[in-house]
């Protein structure tokens, strides 16, 4: 059994006040929302039903989650033990990450108190109510490949056996429920051929939201190793760190091939020379967001640096919130004389808060629970 590392106590210092009082501004906004109703703190209307809350909280929020799911798949389906340090950090992240998702629904729904009703009513025919159970049954996943490190802390050997036992049907069933869910919710804009601008509509959206999701995961745990090893001052997995990031040129690589043969396929690629939001976006995506951390990670130079593998990642996980953005709020065309939507800066704060609380309690985590295993540099590095 793999033991905690021992941490020194992170300062707390203006960060922490800082922290606390984003925690306090959002409970605080949650509450304004749920006296006065989602008028209140939002400027959502009849054309812009989704708006901030939908893209980031949920499109991007899901998709950022993914480094449990492609980490677990990893270490236990695909016999990559060398990985295994990174696997209860991405597991806590991920199951932070959904937690987080359904608190933002909680303020966007019109009616959250019936969150629940996807358990009794049930409708085949919606895509939302396949995504819903997903995210419901994923989460129960991950809480459940969360628990052994609370039962280690409270020293309750039996159900960490317990847990353990079941560790390969558990990660059977996240890379399932995950690769249902992240496809399916680029399934929620195929319905929308006539609104959502060319350049970014296809039918094959599921498989792009699939195979950006898959690409994202690593880079958010490149991210969050980064961010815990300084704030934390344990020392950075490179070598794993670096062996994980070799994968995702193959995986950005699969995604511009998608989205250039979708378009040559449907005979639109002279889309892309016209001038515009939407194909200027599109190639901000590709070109800054795709194919330049496509060359990077396949440096093992970058792969061997703390600070070049950090730019990387951020540059796949700009990509994704660029791309969740385009498709569910940026390209979608409205009428004429719609009204327009710009987010409220309460809906801002709302995000902003929930964040703040995801980070409070990874930080939490992270003091009091074997979060952090011990890991040995292997000389061979990523030829391992």
């Amino acid at each position: 059994m793999n033991m905690g590392i021992a941490l020194r106590r992170p300062p707390i210092a203006p960060a922490a006040v800082v922290l606390g009082a984003l925690m306090l501004l959002g409970f605080v906004v949650a509450l304004i929302r749920y006296a006065s109703g989602l008028g209140a703190i939002s400027n959502l209307n009849d054309n812009y039903g989704w708006g901030l809350w939908i893209s980031f909280d949920l499109l991007c929020g899901v998709a950022l989650a993914s480094g449990a799911f492609v980490t677990t798949s990893i270490v236990v389906l695909f016999g990559g033990e060398r990985y295994r340090p990174l696997i209860r950090p991405a597991i806590l992240t991920g199951f932070l990450g959904y937690l987080m998702v359904i608190l933002a629904l909680l303020v966007d729904l019109g009616r959250p108190e019936r969150i629940w009703y996807l358990i009794i009513f049930w409708n085949h025919h919606s895509v939302m109510f396949e995504v819903g159970w997903c995210v419901m049954l994923y989460t129960f996943v991950l809480a459940l490949e969360f628990s052994p490190l609370v039962f280690t802390r409270l020293g309750l050997q039996p159900p960490h056996r317990l847990i353990h036992a079941f560790i390969v049907p558990l990660a059977v069933a996240g890379a399932t429920l995950s690769t249902l869910h992240q496809s399916s919710l680029g399934s929620l804009y195929t319905i929308l051929p006539d609104q959502l601008d060319k350049i970014w509509y296809t039918p094959l959206l599921p498989l792009m939201f699939w195979l950006t999701a898959v690409a994202v995961g690593p880079a958010m745990v490149i991210l969050e190793s980064t961010i815990s090893s300084r704030v934390f001052r344990r020392g950075l997995e490179l070598d794993l760190l670096g062996g994980l990031a070799r994968w995702i040129p193959f995986i950005l690589a699969a995604y511009i091939l998608v989205k250039f043969g979708d378009l040559a396929g449907s005979g639109e690629l002279d889309l892309l020379v016209d001038w515009n939001l939407e194909s200027g976006l599109f190639w901000l995506e590709v070109m800054g967001f795709a194919f330049l951390p496509m060359v990077l990670f396949s440096l093992p130079a970058v792969r061997q640096s703390n600070a070049w593998l950090l730019f990387s990642a951020l540059l796949v996980i700009s990509g994704v919130i660029l791309s969740r953005f385009a498709v569910s709020l940026i390209a979608i065309g409205r009428p004429e004389f719609a009204a327009s939507y710009v987010p409220h800066p309460l809906e801002f704060a709302v995000t902003i808060g929930i964040i703040a609380w995801g980070v409070a309690v990874f930080w939490f985590a992270a003091r009091y629970l074997p979060l952090f295993v011990k890991h040995t540099h292997s000389p061979a590095g990523e030829q391992a």
